[in-house]
């Protein structure tokens, strides 16, 4: 499976997971309150952080109303809300910078031609696409032309869905392409995650597979990173009592610095696929193991029968499941009670 470059990270099987924390709105529209959360996303180990690049005027008609999760009392339309949580192209630029500057990676997602061009121009080393534009193939088919990798998320999406998506993004000659398995709900309720369908995608695609999470805690992204996902995403916050649609939903910044050292822990842990005794086990197999041992004092020239026998500890002698073969041969050597029996014995 292809391995997709990311600034100096490479994304894909037996590579370190990239793990993306994801700001989205929570900046709350304050310049100071992002760079904040850029410096919390680095001190927790991600290898990125992303923001949203959109205009409200071009995403969403001023009587939209909020999604479920986020409504408040307020009469408040989408198009207000969102109004309210743009970035200027000013301010993602300092954004950049200051990205640059701490050494984490920048990322957004663009929500349309324009944003998505300014973003090129600004030197984002990939696009990530919402999972809400999975179907928009217009402009997955005008990020595609500028050649950078795309991050794709499939929340709400079918299979017949990606399938459009891949195909239009490849049509344009750009195979760089990381899938994102999501459950589209804020926060997502366990037994709706379905984490097997990592495995879909990655039979169906032969793409590299990662998972955008939104559930509550890090149970779910360390499972999906032993099962493959190859990058993670979490929403995160610097504080859930914040205002704004998608905190309550988000992990604060010592629960992304948990994630991160779970999921490193868990790379170490799932290792190689390769099935022998590693380099501390060697003793193990000596002291732990059994092996033949003679049961009484057994005089050169004698055969062996099975009474002289005993199988114990330690194993540093023929093993046990050779017994048969020891049985009826003759002794080399005069070998004592309680020692264990070896080839040259016999």
């Amino acid at each position: 499976m292809k391995k997709i470059k990311i600034e100096n990270k490479l994304v894909g099987d037996k590579e370190p997971c990239f793990i993306i924390a994801e700001v989205g709105v929570n900046h709350n529209g304050d310049l100071s309150l992002a760079k904040k959360m850029i410096d919390e996303a680095k001190k927790a180990g991600a290898d990125a952080i992303k923001f949203q690049s959109f205009k409200a005027e071009t995403l969403v008609t001023k009587s939209a109303e909020k999604e479920k999760y986020q409504r408040t009392k307020t009469k408040e339309s989408q198009y207000e809300m969102l109004k309210k949580l743009e970035l200027s192209e000013k301010e993602q630029k300092a954004l950049f910078s200051y990205c640059q500057k701490r050494k984490i990676i920048f990322l957004s997602t663009p929500y349309g031609e324009e944003d998505a061009d300014f973003l090129e121009k600004l030197g984002v080393p990939a696009f990530k696409i919402s999972s809400s534009d999975i179907t928009h193939l217009p402009l997955l088919k005008h990020i595609a032309k500028k050649k950078l990798p795309m991050i794709i998320s499939t929340g709400a999406s079918y299979l017949e869905e990606v399938k459009e998506a891949v195909k239009a993004v490849k049509s344009q000659g750009n195979n760089k392409i990381i899938l994102m398995h999501c459950t589209n709900i804020y926060p997502a309720p366990l037994e709706d995650v379905n984490l097997r369908a990592i495995y879909t995608l990655r039979k169906t695609f032969n793409l590299p597979i990662g998972y955008s999470d939104h559930t509550l805690g890090t149970t779910v992204p360390i499972a999906a990173v032993a099962i493959g996902a190859v990058a993670i995403e979490k929403h995160f916050t610097l504080d859930r009592k914040l205002p704004g649609p998608d905190q309550k939903a988000s992990s604060e910044p010592k629960e992304i610095k948990e994630m991160v050292k779970l999921i490193r822990d868990t790379e170490k842990a799932l290792g190689a696929p390769l099935k022998a005794p590693v380099r501390g086990e060697h003793e193990d197999r000596i002291l732990g193991r059994r092996s033949i041992i003679a049961k009484t004092d057994i005089k050169k020239g004698e055969i062996i029968k099975n009474n002289m026998l005993i199988i114990k500890r330690p194993g540093d002698g023929i093993q046990p499941k050779d017994i048969d073969k020891i049985i009826g041969k003759r002794a080399k050597r005069n070998i004592k009670k309680d020692v264990s029996i070896k080839r040259i014995d016999i």
